[in-house]
């Protein structure tokens, strides 16, 4: 785990240990966690986007080189606001085990925790509100997703939190067999083949989304 804040990676190591996750290694920088990482080979890398020297993009940039080195091990990317281009180049890998969360959610550690153990296993989990806004600037392109319904890009946006039918049915009010219905047509309209896989299926749809975002934003 790296956060370059002392109070906020011990506080972290600290939630992480008492709710049964072993911290192999709490560094400060990038650099360090690399290291730490190629050392113990952990099922999962956390850390801050932003790191020392510069407090740019660091974090990231070690996850994405981590995930290219090690691509067994998940990486949850940590920040305290929506950057959807960061978002994206997480995302835009080949594979589950991404991850990236607000540092306010951290609150609820449950949910926190729930998220780090899918990520380790291979899902792709990302904050709601970083789908929302990738939802939102994508639906204003002109392109596919632009065309969907309100009530299926409702749909679209729980589905890349990664939830399932039956948990976006009982948030949207909606029997279980109009979320099949629904996202059988999301993936009409996408050209996505169904897949049995839920992380993959997640991943496939944020992809697209970051893709028609891009495309809306490149746009002339």
């Amino acid at each position: 785990m790296a956060e370059d804040e002392v109070l906020l990676r011990e506080g972290l190591a600290h939630v992480l240990e008492e709710d049964g996750v072993t911290v192999l290694a709490a560094v400060g920088t990038a650099v360090q966690l690399e290291r730490e990482v190629g050392r113990h080979l952990p099922d999962l890398a956390i850390t801050d986007i932003r790191m020392p020297p510069s407090h740019t993009d660091e974090g990231l940039v070690s996850a994405l080189r981590i995930r290219r080195s090690h691509p067994e091990i998940g990486v949850v990317v940590l920040s305290q606001h929506v950057q959807r281009r960061l978002a994206t180049e997480l995302v835009n890998q080949d594979s589950g085990g991404v991850g990236y969360l607000l540092k306010q959610r951290i609150a609820d550690v449950n949910t926190f925790t729930s998220s780090l153990r899918r990520v380790a296993e291979g899902g792709t989990v990302l904050d709601p509100e970083v789908v929302s806004v990738m939802v939102a600037r994508a639906s204003r392109g002109d392109g596919v997703i632009g065309a969907l319904t309100a009530r299926q890009r409702e749909v679209l946006g729980l589905m890349a939190e990664g939830r399932s039918n039956a948990a976006i049915a009982a948030q949207l009010f909606l029997s279980e067999k109009a979320v099949v219905q629904h996202t059988s047509n999301i993936y009409d309209a996408l050209g996505l083949p169904v897949d049995a896989d839920d992380h993959r299926r997640v991943l496939a749809v944020v992809r697209f989304l970051a893709a028609s975002a891009d495309t809306a934003r490149t746009r002339p």
